[in-house]
């Protein structure tokens, strides 16, 4: 029986000729990731078992994203343990204020994550990487801690379920809608501890940056991880970003999946996840207007420069409405830098918007944009769990960018096309 993309870099990192689905393993890990919340948590419990060394300083990267800059004491104490643990080991990848972003915006973009690597992180969306062909997955801060020291973890091998992709994207549809979409069908435990494969003639029609969305939101249908075939668009994106060997891994001809989802992405509409969970998803042409207080545009799942551009293109020579708070968080700084090259943050300012550094900020309820009660926020965040953005009794709509610009702009939420075409 053939192996799918998923069990093949996992046979490869346990130094086995092939694995079967519920198989634990021991596999090599090439990369170890955590950011300022979960990284302090993993540095207790690597000097509680005793390591006084790294397993590789290269293979280790700690990003300060989430409260950063420090929104009080405790965050700047969280950032503090972790300049001084990047320090002692002196860790070749450790990202802090003015030169950080986003975790996983960030590693990708600096060639840090290459197809058919094997890569952990103490963070749930650690499965974006999937869009590069990587096996990438969250894990705890114990397990982090662990993994710095040996270079190494344990899994337990996920089934798989393949998404055949077809069709391309209507105008204004973008990855965040198809990913909303395919949660709203399969559920948020649709896909709970297996791998999401995708692959198909649609690829084509993906942008990486839709297929890191895709990737990312993995999760919130409860996979271990979601994983991109391999292809030209893949390549295009590592090239000169990635500057080791890297292979690519295939599926089998005859490899197993618990069930095949058809994704036709020529029947897919703006989509829109109402409260309180991703699955609950909804056309945006169909969501009656619903009145909202506040949009946030950027995050690990939405802060790319196509995510800005698709913004800047509804909020050009529009305001937002009275009454509405609009925030755009660029993911890295190359992504800040490149909105104003674009004349995206002449664009975003103008349209009354406030633009903020790199962070995570407001996806978490962190800083930079919480709710009071009772109020709405449209988002190009993951998850909007009950007081997932602030108060237990405030509101959190998913998104994609060109819908929560769109409904910027009016006020209430709105398919882009009305904005555009008004």
């Amino acid at each position: 029986m053939g192996m799918t993309m998923t069990q093949k870099i996992l046979a490869k990192h346990a130094g086995l000729s092939e694995v079967r689905p519920g198989q634990l393993i021991m596999a090599k890990l090439d990369l170890v990731l955590g950011n300022d919340i979960t990284s302090p948590v993993a540095i207790n419990e690597f000097e509680a078992a005793g390591f006084d060394q790294v397993f590789d300083k290269s293979r280790i990267a700690m990003v300060m994203d989430h409260f950063t800059p420090n929104k009080d004491i405790k965050a700047a104490t969280q950032c503090k343990q972790c300049r001084a643990f990047a320090k002692r080991f002196d860790l070749d990848n450790y990202y802090d204020v003015g030169a950080m972003g986003v975790e996983h915006a960030l590693l990708p973009e600096r060639g840090l994550v290459a197809p058919g690597e094997a890569v952990i992180g103490a963070d749930s969306h650690t499965c974006t990487y999937g869009a590069l062909g990587a096996f990438s997955t969250g894990v705890g801060s114990t397990d982090m801690g662990a993994a710095m020291a040996t270079g190494q973890t344990w899994f337990k091998v996920p089934a798989a379920i393949h998404v055949h992709v077809t069709g391309s994207f209507r105008p204004y549809v973008s990855g965040k809608d198809a990913i909303l979409h395919l949660i709203g069908r399969i559920g948020v435990d649709g896909a709970l501890y297996q791998s999401l494969e995708f692959s198909g003639p649609g690829l084509k029609s993906l942008t990486i940056y839709d297929r890191l969305t895709m990737a990312n939101m993995a999760i919130e249908a409860g996979a271990k991880n979601g994983i991109f075939a391999v292809d030209d668009v893949t390549r295009a994106y590592v090239e000169g970003r990635v500057n080791r060997p890297w292979e690519a891994f295939e599926a089998d001809a005859d490899a197993e999946y618990v069930r095949t989802v058809e994704l036709n992405l020529s029947e897919i509409d703006c989509t829109v996840a109402y409260p309180h969970l991703p699955e609950n998803a909804h056309s945006a042409a169909e969501s009656g207007h619903i009145a909202i207080d506040q949009v946030v545009i950027g995050s690990c799942t939405n802060g790319q420069s196509a995510d800005m551009a698709a913004a800047a293109a509804v909020l050009k020579g529009r305001h937002i409405a009275k009454g509405v708070r609009a925030i755009v968080i660029p993911a890295t700084q190359r992504v800040y830098q490149e909105c104003i090259r674009q004349g995206w943050m002449d664009t975003f300012l103008e349209a009354g918007c406030a633009v903020s550094t790199p962070t995570c900020g407001p996806c978490l309820g962190g800083h930079m944009g919480c709710l009071a009660a009772g109020e709405r926020c449209v988002s190009t965040t993951n998850r909007n769990f009950v007081g997932r953005m602030g108060h237990v009794d405030s509101e959190v709509y998913l998104a994609s960018p060109a819908v929560a610009a769109a409904s910027a702009v009016t006020g209430t939420i709105t398919h882009p096309k009305e904005v555009m075409d008004a």
